[in-house]
């Protein structure tokens, strides 16, 4: 029996693939489950809808990365965190803090697209990689100064 994937079906295929089965598993077990339909000119049709709709909507998103991407282009920002006297920071420089920075600057960025490989904890200059999406990436410079008492 001819099935449409309507989703990702380990071991079978992806969503749209159209693939033969037995007709038992179908009926028992992909159909039921909405993991796939019969391959009828109408089903596949309505999958190919979805996927269409699914590619617009990605590039959608990545258009509004890229956007973004242009916004950060050389942004710099900086941060005034307490020092010890050994120069290092009480706490840390974290994604949170970097996020709320660049909102400050109008630039709205969730932290979980700020790419620390570990929290700053030194004074410095530091390049801040931000990934907006799978394909668009950025970077800003981070500026970490001793607070003046």
């Amino acid at each position: 029996m001819k099935v449409i994937l309507a989703k990702d079906v380990e071991g079978w295929g992806t969503i749209g693939d159209i693939i033969e089965v037995k007709r038992g598993f179908a009926r028992n077990y992909l159909i039921p489950r909405g993991l796939a339909y019969e391959a009828t000119e109408e089903n596949i049709k309505h999958i190919q809808d979805i996927l269409n709709q699914k590619a617009r909507k990605l590039e959608r998103e990545k258009q509004k990365a890229l956007e973004l991407a242009k916004k950060l282009e050389g942004v710099e920002i900086e941060l005034e965190k307490e020092v010890g006297t050994t120069g290092k920071l009480f706490g840390s420089v974290t994604t949170s803090d970097i996020a709320n920075a660049l909102k400050e600057k109008g630039i709205e960025i969730d932290r979980k697209k700020i790419m620390l490989r570990s929290p700053i904890k030194d004074i410095g200059t530091f390049t801040i990689n931000i990934k907006l999406h799978p394909q668009v990436s950025s970077s800003i410079k981070l500026h970490v100064k001793p607070k003046l008492s």
